[in-house]
Order: C-alpha cells, then structure tokens, then sequence
C-alpha cells in the first residue's frame, strides 16, 4: 500500500493524526528531498515525542522519477509506504504524478491524504466569492514563454492561482502593472509561518505596498478574473428612426450605416 502524505508548509501542527501514524509505521519513504524529509521527520519526533519504525529513504522527483519507477519491485508495495514532497501536496506544483500512474498501471493500492496546500488556503483567504477558479502554479522563468503564460491567465475566464518564489516576485508585479494595473489581487507570503503576510487590492496598490515589506519567502497569489465585458447589440435601421432627431440628423446617422447617399434617406423620411 502507498500513501500520498502532504506535509505542512510552514506551521508544523498542520500535521494530522493520520499522516504521522503513516509516517511512523512507513518501512520505505519515498521523498522528493531525502534531506528536508529526515529533517521534517526528526522535528515531528522532537514536537511530538514519535518513535518511528526503520525506514529506506528513495529519493524521486522530477529529474530522476522515470529511472528510478523503472527499478521499483511491486513487491516492495506489500508493506506501507509513504511518498512526501518537500512541503504540501504531492503533486501539485510538485512531484507524485508519475509514482500515480505507476499505481494505476500495476495495480498497486495507493490513497491521497488529505492535507496542507497553499493554492486553497490562499483562494479561502482571497475573499474572492466565485466557486470555479483555474491553478496555473509556477510561471515559467522568463523569455517569451513567461509572457505567453501570463498572457493567458490574464485573459483565463476564471480567477487564477498562481505561486511565485521570492526571487521573482517583483518581476511579476512589475508584469501585472504593465498588463493588468487595475486587476483585483490577493497575495499571501510565507503561509502558516511565523511571518505570514497577506495583501488585496488592486495589482497597483498591492505593489505600492510590496515596496516597505520584506518580500523574502514563497508567494501564493490569487489573480480575479477581468471584469465581464457588457454585450452590445449593434444599431439597426429601427433605432435610428425611433430617435427624436430633425430628419437631416438622421439621414446622416443612416448614411452612415447603411450606405445610401443622406438625399436618399432624407427624401424617405420627408416622404
């Protein structure tokens, strides 16, 4: 059996029941960052006093995840492990996917816990009253494709959540400017943590108000989506006529729509 374990992403307490009996009783972890694991492991031991059963550690993330399911015994999965990325839930914005398929494609019985995860908390916190919202994670770096992808989210139909690492951050609130300077944002920073900060406005005020803080931590942010353009009809010949204008007036404006010549329609409305 594989369980998907997401873990806190700041606030160790987020941790539930669930995930540290199957944390503890794991014989094999397998762990985006074999390091950040033992660590998280350890400082669970420390709060809550867990003894742990002996475990294998198998490193799998993005770079390596192909070679190593290429090496994985089914038999392994007999007994109880654990995947866990480096902080929330795998496979959102971070590996697990693939060790998902594997399951799928072999049979293997694996359940998702339910957990911490930075693109909820941060749409909860948004305010924002809209119930169908897109997740479009990290950006690309930078080049063409960065502007194509924020392009895209910019014009998405829903309201967009996004994350962004602290090196970037003013990059993309100097991009929101240019794009979208009056888009509604709510931006939370380091969630959960001891320094946790939120901000809501619009992209103008909420970059205003980026320049006295202390930007340093990872980033979620909710993006609403463009205000619904009003739908027009187009004029017809009716309305021109229905208007209380002198008749001159209107063979101009019906001219104008329709092509004939404005003695054509003068001559029709003085008939």
């Amino acid at each position: 059996m594989l369980y998907f374990i997401p873990t806190p992403i700041g606030n160790l307490e987020d941790i539930s029941h669930r995930s540290l009996r199957l944390l503890t009783c794991a014989t094999t972890l397998f762990c985006e960052d074999t390091r950040i694991t033992k660590r998280l492991l350890m400082l669970l031991k420390e709060r809550y006093g867990l003894e742990s059963a002996p475990k294998t550690f198998i490193s799998l993330h993005s770079h390596n995840e192909t070679a190593v399911l290429k090496t994985l015994d089914v038999a392994l999965f007999e007994h109880p492990c654990v995947y866990v990325s480096d902080a929330g839930m795998p496979g959102i914005s971070d590996p697990g996917a693939a060790l998902v398929r594997f399951c799928q494609e072999k049979g293997i019985a694996y359940e998702v816990v339910p957990g911490a995860n930075a693109a909820l908390l941060a749409y909860a916190a948004s305010g924002f009253e809209e119930t169908a919202f897109s997740f479009f994670g990290f950006l690309p770096h930078k080049g063409r494709e960065r502007e194509l992808a924020l392009d895209a989210l910019l014009s998405h139909p829903l309201n967009v959540i996004l994350y962004e690492s602290p090196h970037r951050i003013e990059l993309l609130m100097d991009e929101l400017a240019k794009k979208a300077p009056d888009r509604l944002l709510f931006a939370i920073k380091e969630a959960t943590k001891k320094h946790e900060k939120t901000f809501v406005g619009t992209v103008l005020h909420v970059k205003a108000c980026m320049q006295e803080a202390n930007l340093k931590g990872e980033w979620a942010l909710v993006i609403h989506t463009a205000p619904a353009q009003v739908a027009t009809s187009p004029l017809i010949v009716e309305d021109i006529l229905s208007l209380s204008l002198p008749p001159k007036e209107k063979a101009k404006l019906l001219a104008k729509m329709t092509g004939k010549s404005v003695k054509e329609w003068y001559a029709t409305l003085q008939a």
